[in-house]
């Protein structure tokens, strides 16, 4: 005989366990309200795991692709450069392609500038406030990161990005190689330019960082459950789920699913242009004398270099490709190829690499607020290559939302609203 596990019911239940629905859970927690974190796996696995670990306070342009379709096919096919895709996917892709490119120029690029400054604002400030809240502190590392111009056009092309941090006072440096070379002795930067931007954070170890927030939302009161997601249904007066420990109820749900986001809100009727931006890694050990202090992003070929606990690891660029498609070994060896050209990476740790799925959206922006069509709906999700940075200033903006508190920044510009006003 079998009995049926009684109903457990929240105020809020958040969908998703990286940072994003980490920070989220955490922020609604300490408002007091009772809330139920779900994923199938434990938090922090999967996209929030694989970055390069940088809190960015810089970053105020679009992460652009050529509009140039000849330039577009000819850097496409290089898998050591800033972005790849694979000929089947790009016929999928190419409307959202064609959108991205639209998005990442001109205009469309002041009002991405516009949009994410409140929340770059906030980004360190977020992430600091909640590692004091928990055991994360000791990941924690000031410095700033270098970013690696290897030709003069490449450094004069990145100027925007220089421009808007004057007029909001972000302080960077501009060094040759020699300068940058005593920052970062590990580095053979003969001929390059480079970007000091000295505000910006980073940690030693992402997915650890997300597992101390959880572990001090658990603390704080708050509850975990291993569900899956898609099976979340509509009920009288808020939304249920079937978990491990038994059913869950909550009047409220937050969807910050990342790259499966999709796979949720499509059955509710809510259509947004989600793509995603593959990414691979891979932790190599110096070869006597090589370090690093700090993270170093090759702007040329798109990859990064990050000190962690596990070694030197070393990010892609972007790779186009279906969320779901296997993984391209040929991707990480190029890199790898580029980077040894400017530092001694040593021996692989890994067999294979790590690939993850970044969830954008053509404007490069995330979706955070209420669902303009479905009451009780919340929305946080699409933050691309910026999930580490906003994960914890995006996860306080939503729990405020829901609690109808004042808000920390202005999120007009990153309104779920406009899929619904505009065409980007």
């Amino acid at each position: 005989m079998t009995t049926s596990k009684q109903m457990q019911t929240f105020d809020v239940m958040v969908l998703g366990a990286g940072i994003v629905g980490v920070s989220t859970a955490a922020h609604l927690r300490r408002l007091g309200l009772d809330v139920a974190l779900i994923d199938r796996k434990h938090p922090g696995g999967e996209a929030s795991a694989g970055n390069a670990g940088v809190v960015q306070h810089n970053g105020f342009v679009p992460q652009g692709l050529p509009k140039n379709p000849v330039a577009f096919l000819k850097s496409s096919f290089n898998l050591g450069g800033p972005f790849s895709y694979r000929p089947l996917t790009l016929a999928k892709m190419f409307p959202w392609i064609r959108q991205y490119v639209r998005a990442s120029y001109g205009e469309a690029a002041e009002t991405y500038y516009r949009a994410i400054m409140p929340l770059r604002q906030q980004a360190v400030k977020a992430h600091l406030d909640l590692a004091g809240q928990s055991n994360a502190g000791r990941f924690y590392r000031k410095g700033g990161w270098l970013h690696l111009y290897r030709t003069p056009a490449s450094f004069d092309a990145d100027d925007m990005s220089r421009y808007y941090a004057r007029i909001y006072g972000v302080d960077y440096k501009e060094m040759d190689g020699a300068e940058a070379s005593v920052l970062e002795p590990g580095l053979k930067l003969s001929g390059i330019k480079a970007v000091h931007w000295t505000e910006s954070w980073s940690v030693s170890n992402p997915a650890a960082v997300v597992d101390a927030f959880w572990r001090g939302y658990i603390q704080n009161g708050g509850q975990y459950f291993r569900a899956d997601a898609k099976k979340l249904i509509r009920q009288r007066g808020g939304w249920g789920l079937e978990g491990e420990r038994g059913p869950v109820f909550a009047r409220n749900v937050v969807v910050c699913l990342g790259a499966w986001s999709m796979d949720v809100l499509k059955k509710l009727g809510e259509q947004y242009p989600l793509a995603v931006k593959r990414g691979y890694h891979m932790h190599y050990r110096p070869l006597s004398g090589a370090s690093l202090s700090r993270p170093v992003v090759d702007i040329d070929n798109g990859f990064a270099l990050t000190p962690t606990d596990f070694g030197i690891r070393l990010t892609t660029g972007v790779e186009l490709a279906g969320r779901d498609a296997p993984p391209n070994p040929q991707i990480i060896k190029q890199v790898r190829r580029r980077a040894e050209e400017i530092f001694s990476l040593g021996r692989a740790l890994h067999d294979e690499p790590w690939v993850g799925s970044r969830p954008c959206v053509p404007d490069s922006l995330p979706v955070i607020g209420p669902s303009p069509s479905v009451k009780g709906l919340w929305l946080n999700f699409a933050h691309g290559h910026d999930g580490f940075t906003l994960g914890p200033v995006s996860g306080q903006i939503m729990a405020d939302m829901i609690a109808n508190k004042p808000l920390v920044a202005d999120v007009t510009g990153v309104s779920p609203n406009r899929f619904q006003t505009q065409k980007i």
